[in-house]
């Protein structure tokens, strides 16, 4: 009900508006009307316009995007603009379009029948040779053709046409993927007392999917628990940009907040931009960008002030940090230990040692985990539900999980975690002792991120590519990482000798090697237009697949 002096008001403001068009004749405003509509409809979806850009990209990165936009619109300067960006593109591919020129476009007339296996393996050997020279990529150790990948594979090919969509006909990886969820679960708390015993999950895809469906279940779940119709959520500028993809997707209004110094997610800062449509929060163990575990208690008293959903994502350390701790290294806490989580991603696919494609996604009980379900009661299929994304999955991707879980135990996780546990600590040493650079941050695990005042770390990514390492560009700040695996193990010598040599190398020609990707990148990273750099990297993406 509005009171008197509302109706006050508003009676003032129907006399002020009365007074200035007593002027005009009545036909005449009738006439203008329509004019006076567009125009002022006009106006309020500019304002409308700009506000939203301000909310999302503040003062500067409104303006900017705002000139850039109508910059476009002017002919001879969108096509300028367009060229330029196609150099990039084409800078960006680096020879991938003249090899995309040879592919097979249409069936062999007659089939190869196994011959096809020689073809598989000559296009194999042009692959790069990634045996401890890549960042990440690959997790297991050793060769490909024995020990532990010799073990998946076989395990994957056991199962490899089987669906758990049809649970009557393979009950075995329905039991896989349930033993699977549930030795992950007990890694995590989920055995606790505290965790109130019903954490549960589903396997996924990889770490995006276990994401996206963390997602999609917290908004879901907060609209039944609270009404929210316009939901939003909170994460640090450091979280996976899985979450991006999961707001495009699922319509999910994203706010990504600064770190704080220490370039963790800054609890303070995200408390500010919790409001009434609100869903949930995000931290990580670790980042992937710098290896930093975020503040997940301090994250976890916010979400439950709140009653909020609090998600972690532990794609990256999950089958690392629980081990480090029982080896004695000082990790927080980051699991379903901590009040206020009420969900976890993990990848098996990373240091779990599965095969890739190998995710979990875990809830802290089944009222959580029911929202991320899909049933459909009207098709004329029959009844359907879904866990998951995907409704058909490869049984062998599970069955090649547990197989990893099952043969390297928790013993062999100790032993896996302390080798690389003491590789990233002589690294982290190493680069200490290159003057030109610091590590980003106190790194928690097996991640170390570097970077330089003093010299472009781009121009050094780039020499150290020419040399046959293959890192992280990364950005806020500019620096490059290292993500540490059992491939690992043995180059912590090789890898410093030649990050100095690439050191001295652009300390010495500092004007050199404009033909790599420093320029990109580094350009990339002080183009205040972010929605230009997008369209290029969608035009690259739409030139490579």
């Amino acid at each position: 009900m509005m009171g008197e002096w509302g109706w006050e008001w508003v009676q003032r403001g129907r006399a002020w508006a009365n007074g200035a068009l007593a002027e005009y004749e009545p036909l005449a405003l009738v006439i203008l009307s329509p004019v006076a509509s567009l125009l002022t409809f006009m106006v309020a979806n500019f304002v409308h316009s700009f506000v939203q850009l301000l909310l999302q990209h503040g003062l500067k990165g409104a303006l900017i995007t705002l000139v850039m936009d109508n910059i476009k619109l002017i002919p001879f300067l969108g096509e300028h603009v367009e060229r330029e960006k196609g150099k990039v593109v084409d800078k960006m591919q680096s020879g991938a379009k003249s090899r995309r020129e040879n592919w097979r476009t249409d069936l062999p007339k007659v089939g190869l029948g196994v011959e096809v296996i020689e073809r598989l393996k000559f296009e194999k050997s042009k692959d790069v040779q990634w045996q401890g020279k890549c960042s990440g990529t690959v997790y297991i150790g050793g060769s490909e053709s024995d020990g532990h990948f010799s073990l998946i594979n076989e395990a994957y090919s056991m199962f490899a046409h089987t669906n758990p969509l049809h649970l009557d006909v393979f009950p075995s990886i329905a039991q896989f993927e349930g033993e699977v969820v549930a030795m992950t679960s007990s890694i995590f708390g989920g055995m606790e007392k505290v965790s109130g015993g019903q954490v549960c999950g589903n396997m996924s895809s990889g770490g995006t999917e276990s994401i996206l469906l963390a997602v999609k279940t917290s908004r879901d779940y907060m609209k039944a628990k609270k009404g929210i119709v316009k939901p939003e959520m909170i994460i640090p500028e450091s979280a996976h940009s899985a979450y991006d993809k999961a707001a495009q997707y699922l319509e999910i209004k994203l706010w990504r907040v600064p770190v704080n110094e220490d370039f963790q997610a800054d609890a303070k800062a995200m408390k500010r931009y919790v409001n009434k449509n609100t869903i949930m929060i995000v931290g990580s163990a670790p980042g992937f960008p710098h290896g930093i575990i975020d503040p997940i208690e301090e994250l976890g008293d916010l979400a439950l002030r709140y009653d909020i959903c609090f998600h972690v994502d532990l794609c990256l350390g999950g089958f690392v940090l629980p081990f480090a701790r029982k080896l004695g290294y000082p990790i927080p806490p980051f699991d379903f230990t901590v009040q206020g989580v009420t969900s976890i991603s993990v990848d098996i696919h990373k240091y779990g040692l599965g095969p890739k494609g190998t995710s979990v996604v875990l809830y802290r009980n089944h009222e959580i985990r029911k929202h991320q379900f899909v049933a459909v009661t009207e098709w004329s299929g029959g009844l359907y539900v879904s866990p998951t994304v995907a409704g058909s999955r490869p049984g062998g991707l599970i069955a090649g999980a547990w197989t990893a879980m099952m043969s390297v135990g928790e013993e062999g996780y100790l032993e896996a975690v302390k080798k690389m546990m003491e590789v990233s600590k002589t690294i982290q040493h190493g680069i200490k002792q290159i003057p030109e650079l610091f590590i980003v941050g106190r790194p928690d695990m097996t991640v170390i991120a570097f970077g330089s005042d003093m010299l472009d770390i781009f121009k050094v990514n780039d020499v150290m590519s020419s040399r046959g390492w293959h890192l992280n560009a990364l950005q806020k700040p500019n620096s490059i990482h290292i993500c540490l695996t059992l491939q690992h193990t043995a180059i912590a010598e090789d890898f410093l000798n030649d990050l100095k040599e690439a050191v001295r190398t652009v300390h010495e020609n500092p004007n050199a090697f404009e033909d790599g990707m420093a320029p990109i990148y580094g350009a990339a990273t002080k183009m205040p237009d972010r929605g230009t750099v997008q369209d290029l990297l969608i035009a690259y993406m739409d030139s490579t697949c």
